[in-house]
This record gives structure tokens, C-alpha cells and sequence, in this order.
């Protein structure tokens, strides 16, 4: 089913839409439209669903335990004087 839809466009857009047709990309302006409003969708469907992910990645951390900052801290430097001393050694 299609509906008829009056828009307005500015001057480059429809521009740029015409030049879609002339090339023949395009069979009409509709379907540069409608090509855009289908990418438009994807791309906001993709975007609702990387934000579900972390928001899904969020709940799961914070379901977890959590690292004390102190000990965070004390365990990267002793890593890091680990690494540290193992590169002297060659």
C-alpha cells in the first residue's frame, strides 16, 4: 500500500534527488525517498539495538562484583612492576 505524502525539500536536496533520477539510480524522486527513509530506519534499529546490548552489558556488571578501586589500583601497579622487571631480565 502506498500513500500519497506532499514534503518539501530544499533546493540541493532536490538537487541531488533529480540527479539520483537522471542518472538512473533511481526509477522516481518517490523511491529516492523512500530508499532514504529505508535507510533511515535500518540505521535506527541498529542503533536501539546496540543500545539494548549495553544497556544489557551495563545490568550485567552491575549484577556482579565489583572491584575495589584501592585493590584495582595495587593490582595494575604490581603488574606493571612485574612486566617491569621481566623486561629488565632481558
Amino acid at each position: 500500500m502506498t500513500a500519497k505524502t506532499s514534503i518539501s525539500l530544499t533546493d540541493d536536496q532536490q538537487a541531488y534527488a533529480r540527479a539520483l533520477v537522471e542518472s538512473r539510480q533511481y526509477p522516481s524522486l518517490s523511491a529516492v525517498l523512500q530508499r532514504g527513509l529505508e535507510m533511515l530506519r535500518r540505521d535506527s534499529e541498529m542503533r536501539d539495538a546496540e543500545l539494548q546490548a549495553l544497556r544489557s552489558l551495563i545490568d550485567q556488571r552491575r549484577a556482579g562484583a565489583f572491584a575495589d578501586l584501592d585493590k584495582g589500583e595495587a593490582d595494575t601497579r604490581a603488574m606493571l612492576d612485574r612486566k617491569r622487571k621481566s623486561r629488565a631480565a632481558l
